[in-house]
């Protein structure tokens, strides 16, 4: 195996709030409503980014450090409060429920892979999809991070948005790279594990030839 791989980023897309990300037109992308009010907050995140960079049906690799959080903490309110759990709740408090939720409303029976890496989440989800692109294959990289729980003022010291995420649509290339990019950006705003795919994404320009090295 090669010690490093060539992408081609052939669509690119992100976005982060504050609190929350506003505008995320699922009531378009998602139109029944029963479907809808099961989505977690990472679910419909990923759902309009594989909606913004043109991606239906294929293999995915998905990261995400901190998971489905939101769904986690009620879980673990309602212990503490000794209430009943929400079914919903237990049901959506694994990781890889968002690309669940998207590969199910695209009918898509392709490849899904979930990695949780900390700080080097994005990292390790660019060298799988490296590895993966290996086969020829159009990828979609996916990282969200959804932190906007009771209480996260109260333990946040760090972080500026709490609700994050990128995509990259890749393939593989010969070409030489144009890009480079590190995941420990000193300056960043969003949390460190999407780093490295953050700085991707806004690197890349329309209508033009956006190429990484991935070092395996």
């Amino acid at each position: 195996m090669k010690n490093s791989v060539r992408l081609e980023v052939i669509e690119s897309a992100y976005v982060y709030g504050n609190n929350e990300i506003e505008d995320l037109n699922i009531k378009e992308l998602v139109p029944k409503m029963m479907t809808r009010r099961r989505l977690t907050r990472a679910a419909k995140i990923a759902i309009y980014l594989s909606h913004k960079v043109l991606f239906s049906k294929g293999r995915i690799v998905y990261g995400s450090s901190f998971g489905e959080l939101p769904a986690t903490a009620s879980i673990l309110n309602a212990i503490s409060a000794k209430e009943s759990i929400s079914p919903t709740h237990f049901q959506n408090s694994v990781y890889n429920t968002a690309i669940s939720y998207l590969s199910i409303l695209s009918k898509n029976e392709e490849e899904l892979l979930t990695i949780s890496s900390g700080d080097k989440t994005a990292s390790n989800v660019l060298k799988v999809g490296a590895v993966k692109a290996l086969d020829g294959d159009t990828l979609l990289l996916l990282v969200t991070e959804t932190l906007n729980i009771d209480g996260i003022d109260k333990v946040n010291v760090c972080e500026q948005y709490l609700e994050c995420a990128v995509a990259l649509k890749v393939q593989l290339t010969q070409r030489a790279p144009t890009l480079k990019y590190s995941d420990m950006l000193k300056d960043s705003k969003v949390p460190t594990s999407m780093t490295a795919m953050m700085d991707i994404a806004k690197q890349c320009e329309d209508n033009k030839m956006n190429v990484i090295e991935v070092q395996l």
